[in-house]
C-alpha cells in the first residue's frame, strides 16, 4: 500500500465548551488556521486530542465534521486508542466508513501487552479495514515498546505503513533504518527532538505545539527539509523551551494553555485533567509569553 504522508501533522487538539461538552465549531475552526499556516496532514483524536477522555459517539462526531471541513486538501488520519483490540477493529472500520484517509494505532490501553501480543494487535485492527496506518510507538507513556525487531516482523502487512516514533530515543530513527531499510515511513512523535530525528530521515513530525504556533511549525520543517540548518537551527533554539512542554506528564493542559495564549482556542480540557493553577500556571505561562514575544520572522 502506497501512500504519500510526509510534513507536519498536528496531533490536533479537541475543543470544549467552558462545561466541558464537546465543542465541534472551535475544532473545525482550529483546524482550518492551521490548514491556512501550510499543515501537509492532520491527526485527530491522539493523546493531544484527549482520544480516552471522549465518549465512543463523540470520537466518531470529531471526525465526521473533520473529514467534512478538511474536504480532502490534506490527508486526515484518526487515532485508534482503545481498551481491547476488538474494540480497536471496530472503531477502526467506523472511522474508514466515515472517510477518514488513514489510521493511527496504539496497543491497547492499559494492560502493557508482550511483543507477541502487540504484533497480535497491530494485525488484526489491519485486517479490519482497508485504510493505511501509522504505528504509534510511545513506550514512554504507554508501557509497551514496538522495537525495530518487532517492525521486521510486520513488515509483511501492507497496511502498516508508517510510525510514528515517540520512544524519546532519537538512535530509533537509525535503528528503524538499519533494520527496516525504508519499508516505513518514519515520523518523529516527540516535539523537542523533531530537528534531530529529520536529520537522522524521519520524513514527517507529529507535532503538539504546532497546535499554538502553526506558521513558525512549518518555518522549522521548511527550513530543515531544503537543508538550511542554520535557520532551522535558529527556529529551533528558540522553539525549543515550548517544544520540551510535549513530553510532560500535562502536555495537554500545557499546549491547550499556549494555543489559548496565541488566540487559536481554549485550554478547557475534560476532567480528570483539570485547569492549570499557582506556581505551575505562571511557570508555564512564562514560557508561552517568552516565546509569543521572541517569535521568529519569516
Amino acid at each position: 500500500m502506497s501512500v504519500t504522508w510526509q510534513g507536519v501533522f498536528p496531533a490536533a487538539t479537541t475543543q470544549f465548551a467552558a462545561d466541558q461538552s464537546l465543542d465541534l465549531p472551535a475544532t473545525m475552526k482550529h483546524i482550518e488556521a492551521m490548514i491556512e499556516a501550510g499543515i501537509h496532514g492532520i491527526i485527530m483524536l491522539g493523546t493531544v486530542g484527549e482520544n480516552c477522555s471522549l465518549e465512543y459517539q463523540e470520537k466518531l462526531d470529531v471526525l465526521r465534521a473533520t473529514v467534512e471541513q478538511v474536504a480532502g486538501r490534506i490527508p486526515v488520519l484518526s487515532g485508534v486508542a482503545e481498551y481491547t483490540t476488538r474494540l480497536a477493529c471496530r472503531f477502526a472500520a467506523d472511522a474508514e466508513k466515515i472517510g477518514v484517509d488513514g489510521l493511527m494505532v496504539l496497543p491497547c490501553m492499559v494492560y502493557k501487552s508482550d511483543a507477541r501480543e502487540t504484533i497480535a494487535h497491530y494485525r488484526a485492527v489491519a485486517a479490519a479495514s482497508d485504510l493505511p496506518i501509522m504505528c504509534y510507538n510511545n513506550p514512554v507513556s504507554y508501557g509497551v515498546d514496538i522495537t525495530p525487531e518487532m517492525f521486521a516482523e510486520l513488515a509483511d502487512e501492507p497496511k502498516l505503513v508508517a510510525i510514528k516514533e515517540s520512544s524519546e530515543n532519537v538512535r530509533r530513527i537509525t535503528d528503524l533504518i538499519n533494520v527496516c531499510g525504508d519499508r516505513y515511513l518514519l515520523f518523529c512523535g516527540v516535539d523537542d527532538l523533531a530537528l534531530e530525528a529529520q536529520l537522522l530521515g524521519a520524513i514527517g513530525w507529529v507535532s503538539g505545539l504546532v497546535n499554538a504556533f502553526p506558521a513558525e511549525n512549518r518555518m522549522l520543517w521548511d527550513a530543515a527539509t531544503v537543508g538550511d540548518y542554520e535557520k532551522a537551527r535558529e527556529i529551533y533554539r528558540w522553539y525549543t523551551p515550548l517544544l520540551h512542554l510535549d513530553t510532560e506528564v500535562k502536555l495537554v493542559q500545557y499546549i491547550k494553555l499556549a494555543q489559548q495564549e496565541c488566540g487559536l482556542g481554549s485550554e478547557t480540557t475534560r476532567a480528570p485533567r483539570l485547569p492549570l493553577e499557582g506556581a505551575e500556571r505562571e511557570r508555564i505561562l512564562g514560557i508561552i509569553h517568552h516565546g509569543i514575544a521572541n517569535r521568529p520572522q519569516a
